[in-house]
C-alpha cells in the first residue's frame, strides 16, 4: 500500500487565521440523547482556515469562484522543495536545485516548524520573479506552508498578481514538516462552493 502524508494542519478553535479574519467556531444544533439519535454541529470559520485553495475571486473582482475552478491542478504529480534556508522572500535561486525535475505542481517548505497554534506575521513569501520562473517551466499550482504567497503586511500583493496573470492555482497553510523533499502525487480538492473566494482542502501526498 502506498504511503500517504497528511499535509493539512488540524482545524479547531486554536487554528490561526489572519488578524481580523473569522476564527473557528462550533456549536451543536442537535446532540444524542433520549429524544435525538444523532449529533449535528454548526460551523463558522474563514474560507482561508487551515490548508486552503484560493480562487481568483480572492484577488480579482471579476475572478472565478472556488466552486468554478477546474480540479486538474489540485490533483496529480508534484514536487516538494525545501527552502528552509531562504530569506524572507523565496528567490528562484532557493529552488533551482530542483528545477531539473519539476512536476506541474510545486509545494515549497519554508518553515522549520509549522506554527500550528498562532499566526506568524513574518512567514516567508515568494518573490514575484520566483512565481514567474515556475510558471515559465509549466508549473500550474504553487503550494506553501505560509499563510500567503505574499508578505502578510503587503497591500499590493505582487505574488497574487502573478498568479492572476499566469493563471496559476495556489494552496496555502500546508503542513510540510514531515515530508522529505521529492516527488509525490498531490490530492487537495477544494469544496464546490459556488460563490466563495476560497475553500479549505484536505491535502494529502501519496508516494508514487
Amino acid at each position: 500500500m502506498k504511503k500517504i502524508w497528511d499535509i493539512s494542519p488540524p482545524v479547531a478553535e486554536f487554528s490561526p487565521v489572519f488578524p481580523g479574519d473569522t476564527a473557528y467556531e462550533q456549536d451543536w444544533v442537535a446532540q444524542i440523547g433520549v429524544s435525538c439519535p444523532v449529533n449535528v454541529c454548526r460551523l463558522r470559520f474563514s474560507s482561508h482556515i487551515g490548508a486552503h485553495a484560493d480562487a481568483p475571486l480572492h484577488y480579482d473582482v471579476d475572478g472565478e469562484t472556488v466552486g468554478e475552478l477546474d480540479l486538474v491542478p489540485f490533483l496529480g504529480r508534484c514536487n516538494v522543495i525545501d527552502a528552509r534556508t531562504s530569506g524572507a522572500l523565496i528567490q528562484p535561486s532557493d529552488l533551482e536545485h530542483a528545477f531539473g525535475r519539476l512536476a506541474p505542481r510545486v509545494l515549497v517548505r519554508g518553515y522549520e516548524k509549522f506554527p500550528l497554534n498562532e499566526f506568524d506575521p513574518k512567514s516567508k513569501a515568494f518573490a514575484p520573479q520566483t512565481l514567474i520562473a515556475l510558471a515559465s517551466m509549466g508549473v500550474c499550482l504553487i503550494g506553501t506552508d505560509s499563510a500567503s504567497v505574499d508578505p502578510s503586511d503587503s497591500k499590493e500583493l505582487p505574488g497574487h498578481a502573478v498568479l492572476r496573470l499566469k493563471g496559476m492555482r495556489v494552496l496555502e497553510n500546508l503542513y510540510l514538516d514531515e515530508v522529505p523533499e521529492g516527488e509525490y502525487e498531490l490530492i487537495a480538492l477544494p469544496l464546490k462552493l459556488m460563490t466563495a473566494d476560497a475553500s479549505p482542502v484536505r491535502a494529502v501526498l501519496r508516494e508514487l
